[in-house]
């Protein structure tokens, strides 16, 4: 019974042109907020400071005209994308119990992350600031003198790698292109070229934090962890890093132009 109604809930919510319009607004500020990330990542590779993560790119927004606005939206627009994904979870209909248990706990997980964006974004609109690798630091620490906080460390690392991973599968396959309603090309390929390199950017840099966590959990030093700000910095440190993290940090700008015309073309 329960269940009938959360569907029920769900089909009118998804029925509601107001949260359709919602939902994409939420996809234009995600755009935002990685365009701002990308930029601050080119910006420390060209030797300039900044924190390139959320809490960075709120804060840079903080900084414009009508940025307390802005943070707002975002916060707003977040929290309804991250509803939308909820009830994609609640109206789920694979026939294959394994396919739609893992394509709802995708959802959940997606729902997560657009929250705890907007959550930074609310933060900052409300006068405060978040520190991502602190945080990430802070929790690392807490883990690693728990009893079998080790092998949860590795445990949530290697999930974060195969996040990571995903996504660049998503990109290099173009799987991503099944939840849009393209017209024909150019746009279509336009659209798909975003995605693809997008896609693969984002991936690098989110396998990249899971790696950190290894490490951090490997080694016992829970200042090897970080979050994107020092997973995008530490890719600075490698061979031909500085060009690594330009071209990681111009992908992250080309997957918020991809957010923005996912905006358009999602099928909701």
């Amino acid at each position: 019974m329960t269940t009938d109604s959360g569907k029920a809930a769900a089909n009118a919510a998804q029925n509601s042109r107001a949260f359709r319009i919602a939902a994409r607004v939420g996809y234009v500020v995600l755009g935002i907020v990685h365009v701002v990330i990308g930029g601050i990542a080119i910006s420390v590779a060209q030797g300039a400071g900044g924190e390139a993560d959320q809490g960075g790119a709120m804060q840079q927004l903080a900084s414009l005209p009508f940025g307390l606005a802005l943070l707002w939206l975002i916060a707003l627009g977040l929290f309804a994308l991250a509803i939308w994904q909820v009830t994609e979870a609640f109206l789920e209909r694979d026939p294959d119990t394994k396919k739609k248990w893992g394509h709802r706990v995708k959802y959940v997980g997606t729902a997560v992350a657009y929250v705890s964006i907007g959550a930074t974004s609310l933060v900052y609109a409300l006068g405060g600031r978040s520190d991502s690798d602190q945080s990430s630091q802070a929790l690392t620490a807490q883990l690693l003198a728990a009893p079998g906080g080790v092998v949860l460390l590795v445990v949530v690392g290697l999930v974060i790698v195969g996040i990571g991973i995903a996504f660049v599968y998503r990109g290099a396959t173009q799987r991503f292109a099944k939840h849009l309603s393209l017209p024909a090309d150019p746009v279509r390929k336009g659209v798909l070229t975003l995605g693809t390199v997008g896609y693969v950017a984002k991936g690098i840099a989110v396998g990249v934090v899971g790696v950190l966590l290894l490490v951090a959990s490997l080694t016992h030093d829970p200042e090897k962890a970080g979050g994107l700000d020092a997973a995008l910095k530490s890719l600075a440190e490698l061979p031909f890093g500085t060009i690594l993290l330009w071209l990681v940090g111009a992908g992250l700008i080309v997957y918020g132009a991809y957010c923005f015309a996912r905006a358009r073309y999602a099928r909701m």
